[in-house]
């Protein structure tokens, strides 16, 4: 529907207000996802298709490592994620990256929890769109699926889509390129 030039927006001739809504809202108009599952948590193609019919028109995330507390940057990614989500009837995912258990801290868990709780949005529970009010879990550890990652990794070596990079770090910077110079492709590729 086009509006005449000059007249006021109204919901059905405003324009989204910036490129992700319109994406997201091209998407949702053109039925792109709408035979998505949700197996319930995060996983592989197989254990989604054999989940229910996915209630949440849109699944965002926020996925902070654990190695340090939150910036201004965070607090931008929390609100729009969790903004977007709620917006569009969907849920965001709260997922821990916790996948260099070296640097992580269980400190750092506790103020992301606490800084996305203090921006307004409930670390812990989203409300599940099929049942409004009705709140479920959406916080994730990276680290709980490393076994279906690594089954990922490697089928997607076998299948030619990934490659492992044997490559010492000194020559992965010398192939990096700078500004001025491209990069080489690794010989393992």
């Amino acid at each position: 529907m086009n509006a005449p030039k000059n007249a006021p927006a109204t919901p059905e001739t405003a324009t989204p207000s910036n490129f992700i809504r319109q994406v997201i809202e091209h998407d949702l108009q053109a039925g792109t996802y709408a035979g998505r599952h949700w197996g319930g948590e995060p996983g592989d193609g197989p254990s989604h298709q054999a989940g229910m019919a996915d209630p949440a028109r849109i699944r965002t995330r926020f996925p902070p490592e654990p190695n340090g507390y939150l910036h201004i940057g965070h607090a931008k990614s929390i609100w729009l994620n969790f903004s977007l989500a709620r917006d569009y009837g969907g849920v965001c995912h709260l997922r821990f990256d916790d996948t260099n258990p070296e640097k992580e801290e269980q400190e750092y868990v506790d103020t992301i929890r606490e800084s996305v709780q203090w921006l307004g949005w409930d670390h812990r529970f989203a409300d599940d769109p099929a049942h409004p009010g009705v709140a479920q879990p959406h916080e994730y550890f990276a680290s709980d699926y490393f076994d279906f990652m690594y089954r990922a990794a490697e089928h997607l070596i076998e299948a030619g889509h990934a490659y492992v990079d044997e490559q010492t770090p000194d020559r992965v910077r010398a192939n990096g390129g700078d500004c001025a110079t491209p990069g080489t492709d690794s010989p393992f590729r």
